[in-house]
């Protein structure tokens, strides 16, 4: 064995470039950009985990505080500011006031104390003890939610239940916001109101947002555009003691995004003329219920819209007292209801149009056709009257519309059939709702076979047939869906839908939805059809069918109509409405019905009328003077004389 020497062998390595990989593997050099990304990465991490600590030291943080101090930490909404709405000129209608209000925190009033708490805020309410009790009894929160007890309080009785707090427990007064309807009743029925959120509701909106004692949009434009209305609630962390009480504010979590502004198609100015032309001929007339509605043929913009009798939405902003709440519910004029789009009556003549249209359209009759109008028409024992008694011998379609005589469309009407009128009358947009962008809208009826059938049993009998013609029996429009109708003939066969809301606008200005005309259909019809129809409008008004309507210094086209309902009189007669619809051509003074080109038209209805002219006529005529600006006064009062009359079509 030979000796070691020198220590164990070293073995050599071959050297290598730290990036040498060995034989055959070549390394490349990392690049710039890769490091770069390498590094952003890291930052983004690093930025992540320092601002999830930040968070979990502010949250938890503070819950590790308040859980030291024997207290929680909990989110609670940051309610937002309601959007205001305005007219077409931008006046503003709606706006948000502060006000005093009184809420109660059921948790903090011992029952013990109960009655004595509230027979004090009764009195100095002015709410009856059950009133306040059933306030505070409706909330469907927490007991520690403080619960509305009254709105709009004066600021003398806000500081006595103040000062007296020491004897009111769990009793609050607070600053917030309630909405203030500048203009009173003349916009109610379209601007409609808040109130408070009913429980039921609340259950069913409760994920959106919404708390037990918030508000929410009733009626009108405030209930249908609620959403852009309400605005974003925000959150904000809060310290309560055990029983659910605000110690302290510890940060916001998210802001309120405050709610877009509505502005209307409607003007201030237009609507008050529409009032002023129907509450004249409510009075004169002694009416209970009547509609005047405006509107843009060309885009389907209402220019104004009045339903009487109406209400003061701030009556319902303030918080409405049950016993004034059940006076409006029983008024037998429903103010609380919009007649010109919430109920369907039947339309009289004015439906003739239909009729008119789907013989012309289908070929039954032409421009030239004759007619043998009589005093009536039979089918077996059966008498279908002529509303004059007598008829007027040879008519065309001008004078048929023009004199509204009832045997020349009951003849038009059996050509048909009731299932092509039917097809007619939806060609207008009657049987379905407009699509108004307002609430509680009713659909109206269009009878034919398989409605009857759907409905009675049975079949559209011959005799229906005729009623249908002239918009009796089972016809039934709303305002809104006439006016609409009329609007397609005078724009030449486009159905839109009615809007009363022209832009919605952003906090900031920004214009969020923008006014475009909204098309139904356009109606499959020959434009000749409806240029016939359209001078045969105008016929109605140059044959004094529509007494001195001619005398005006504008030309004025349209249709009066007298529709029977109800129950007989002692003299076996039926009372009856009256309506008008009228337009005018682009150049109001010169301008021809052969074109389609009107840019405004007027509706008028004069509910259980019974006068001894057409009392929706008069109205119409009286807002035209009005809004023309004519010095002269064409209106015939004594037409308005009331007495079960029948004053003709």
């Amino acid at each position: 064995m030979s000796a070691l020497v020198g220590g164990p062998r070293q073995r050599s390595w071959p050297l290598r470039h730290p990036l040498d990989l060995g034989p055959g593997v070549t390394a490349r050099r990392p690049s710039a950009s890769r490091f770069l990304a390498f590094g952003l990465v890291i930052a983004i991490a690093v930025s992540v985990l320092v601002g999830r600590l930040a968070w979990m030291q502010l949250l938890d943080g503070g819950r590790s505080q308040a859980a030291a101090r024997g207290t929680i930490v909990a989110l609670e909404a940051i309610r937002s500011s309601r959007g205001l709405i305005y007219d077409r000129a931008g006046r503003v209608l709606v706006a948000n006031v502060p006000t005093y209000t009184v809420r109660i925190r059921p948790a903090d009033l011992p029952l013990s104390l109960r009655e004595p708490v509230v027979m004090r805020l009764s009195g100095l309410l002015g709410l009856t003890t059950g009133e306040v009790n059933r306030r505070i009894d409706a909330s469907a929160g927490s007991r520690f939610d403080l619960v509305r007890i009254a709105s709009d309080v004066p600021e003398a009785t806000a500081r006595l239940i103040t000062e007296e707090r020491s004897v009111l427990p769990g009793v609050e007064v607070v600053v917030e916001s309630h909405r203030d309807y500048l203009a009173g009743e003349l916009f109610a029925q379209v601007l409609g109101y808040t109130s408070a959120i009913a429980p039921a509701e609340l259950a069913r909106l409760k994920a959106a947002g919404y708390l037990p004692d918030d508000v929410i949009g009733r009626a009108g434009v405030e209930a249908t555009y609620e959403r852009d209305l309400r605005g974003v609630y925000g959150q904000q962390r809060v310290e309560r003691d055990a029983s659910g009480r605000r110690i302290q504010i510890l940060g916001t979590v998210a802001d309120a995004l405050p709610g877009n502004s509505i502005q209307l198609t409607i003007d201030t100015r237009q609507q008050g003329l529409a009032l002023k032309a129907l509450r004249w001929g409510m009075a004169e007339a002694g009416l209970r219920r009547g509609v005047v509605i405006v509107m843009n043929p060309q885009t389907g913009e209402v220019l104004a819209l009045v339903s009487l009798p109406t209400y003061n939405n701030n009556e319902f902003a303030r918080g409405i007292s049950p016993e004034r709440y059940r006076e409006l519910l029983a008024d037998p004029g429903q103010p609380l209801l919009n007649h010109a789009i919430s109920e369907h009556f039947p339309p009289g003549s004015t439906y003739k149009l239909v009729t008119g249209t789907g013989g012309l359209a289908d070929g039954e009759i032409s421009e030239r056709t004759r007619l043998i109008t009589r005093g009536y028409l039979s089918i077996g024992s059966f008498r279908y009257p002529e509303w004059n008694g007598r008829g007027w011998g040879p008519l065309d379609i001008y004078g048929g519309f023009g004199h509204s005589s009832d045997t020349f469309f009951y003849q038009v009407a059996g050509m048909l059939g009731i299932d092509r009128l039917a097809y007619w009358a939806r060609q207008y947009g009657f049987g379905s709702p407009t699509e108004i962008d307002l609430p509680a809208e009713a659909s109206g009826i269009v009878p034919d076979n398989q409605w009857k059938l759907d409905t009675l049993g049975e079949l559209i009998y011959p005799g229906e047939v005729y009623h249908a013609g002239i918009g009796q029996g089972y016809d039934a429009v709303t305002p809104i869906q006439l006016i609409t109708a009329y609007a397609a003939l005078a724009n030449g066969g486009t159905v839109f839908q009615p809007q009363v809301v022209r832009e919605v606008i952003a906090p900031d200005g920004t214009i969020v939805r923008p006014f475009e005309p909204r098309v139904r259909h356009v109606m499959d019809v020959d434009p000749d059809v409806l240029r016939v129809m359209r001078e045969a409008a105008r016929t109605v008004v140059t044959i004094r069918h529509t007494y001195n309507l001619v005398d005006l210094p504008i030309k004025v086209a349209g249709k009066s109509g007298t529709a029977e309902f109800g129950q007989r009189d002692a003299q076996g007669r039926l009372p009856f409405h009256s309506w008008f619809v009228g337009f005018v051509p682009q150049d109001a003074a010169n301008g021809s019905f052969r074109n389609a080109d009107s840019p405004l038209m007027v509706l008028a209805f004069a509910y259980d009328s019974r006068t001894v002219g057409n009392a929706a006529t008069e109205i119409v005529k009286y807002y035209l003077q009005l809004h023309f600006g004519i010095d002269h006064d064409y209106r015939i009062p004594d037409l308005l004389e009331r007495g079960n009359f029948y004053g003709g079509n």
